[in-house]
């Protein structure tokens, strides 16, 4: 199964897809050339692995495909791909739930597989991007895991957001959050009872925090073991050899104090219009400081790719200051009409501030939480 195209993604300013586009890189042997800000005018193509190419007739795409038509994507004249999440996991939330951060889901092949594509990207070169999932684990995670099976008290319970339920029993859930997937963003912790593999909630009435999926449990970066743990797997994988990193709910680790209550109804549908009290909270922009200071230890400037869903060009900007990420994905571009004056006044106030910040706009016209750019704009009216 080879499907040619998952979805394009352009990251900073360019004007073909050719093999002249990008001259600068060093298509022969070992890393690409490190030229500063390589990342400013470079072309990132993304490549949704469980449907990109297939090696091994399964009918799942993995990454010995990819690894085989590299080529074909250097050919086109792009300087990076973007992979999404080919690591361990239970695939509730298209892989975007990880179990194990550091080991390659066998779907996908093994970490040798990721190992060899960067070698043959950086032959050819090109350089990788891989997502890394640090608002919530999978369910099964051997954190999340540990949390169940301890109980409340559990020193695994401080990782995620486990709050006691409000009413007479616990019986309701602990705020009004509601899930970006539907329903509320909390779901109550139930045991087995021994009756014939029914459950009950167990004493205690504890709920936890899942903005996603049910099977997607929010971490807690208050704690400083979140922290260690994820500058742990950044490394791991830039010690691999990867060059950066796009970052799911780069907007949503850090939830205001107290997890007050919104007080409005279809929240989902307010995302990325104003800030709500668990994404585009200010203390995220630590953590990303942080993870440049990261980032800029390793040779070849690796780099980080912000998916910011901000409520403005001027709160998006804050996430590309010169000691945070490099790129932020401009999704007020992406939700724009097909409509000269609607795109001019969003090019505009996109220009405007990045450029407050000495960042360059990456233009985004599709990912694969979106309807393709073909489609949308050849419709009709949005």
């Amino acid at each position: 199964m080879t499907q040619e195209l998952s979805t394009t993604t352009a990251l900073g300013t360019t004007t073909a897809l050719d093999s002249t586009t990008a001259p600068h890189l060093a298509r022969e042997t070992g890393r690409p050339g490190a030229e500063p800000d390589w990342w400013r005018d470079a072309v990132i193509y993304q490549v949704y692995v469980r449907s990109f190419a297939d090696s091994d007739g399964d009918g799942i795409g993995d990454l010995r495909g990819i690894r085989d038509r590299l080529p074909h994507l250097a050919a086109l004249g792009v300087d990076a791909v973007w992979l999404t999440p080919f690591y361990a996991s239970p695939q509730a939330d298209g892989g975007y739930d990880v179990a194990d951060y550091r080991a390659v889901d066998p779907l996908f092949g093994a970490l040798s597989d990721a190992d060899d594509l960067v070698r043959e990207a950086h032959r050819l070169g090109l350089r990788v991007i891989v997502d890394i999932v640090p608002n919530h684990t999978s369910d099964q995670h051997a954190w999340f895991r540990s949390a169940l099976a301890g109980g409340p008290g559990a020193p695994e319970r401080a990782y995620y957001h486990f709050r006691p339920g409000k009413g007479a029993d616990g019986e309701l859930p602990p705020n009004d959050w509601e899930s970006v997937f539907g329903g509320p963003a909390w779901t109550r912790v139930e045991v087995p009872d021994g009756d014939g593999g029914t459950s009950r909630p167990e004493a205690g009435g504890e709920w936890y925090l899942h903005l996603f999926a049910p099977e997607q449990p929010d971490l807690n970066w208050d704690h400083p073991a979140v922290h260690e743990e994820f500058a742990s797997v950044l490394r791991f994988w830039l010690d691999l050899g990867v060059d950066g990193f796009r970052i799911d709910v780069a907007h949503g680790m850090v939830k205001a104090e107290g997890l007050p209550d919104i007080g409005l109804r279809e929240q989902a549908k307010m995302i990325g219009a104003q800030v709500l009290p668990f994404f585009d909270q200010d203390g995220v922009h630590e953590i990303h400081r942080s993870w440049r200071r990261l980032l800029d230890g390793y040779e070849g400037e690796r780099i980080g790719v912000a998916e910011a869903w901000a409520p403005s060009p001027e709160r998006l900007a804050l996430y590309v200051r010169p000691d945070e990420m490099h790129q932020a994905f401009n999704f007020q571009f992406l939700r724009c009409p097909w409509d000269p004056e609607r795109m001019r006044e969003v090019i505009d106030a996109s220009l405007a501030a990045t450029a407050s910040v000495g960042a360059p706009t990456t233009w985004v016209l599709s990912n694969h939480d979106v309807v393709r750019h073909p489609t949308r704009y050849g419709d009709g009216p949005a």
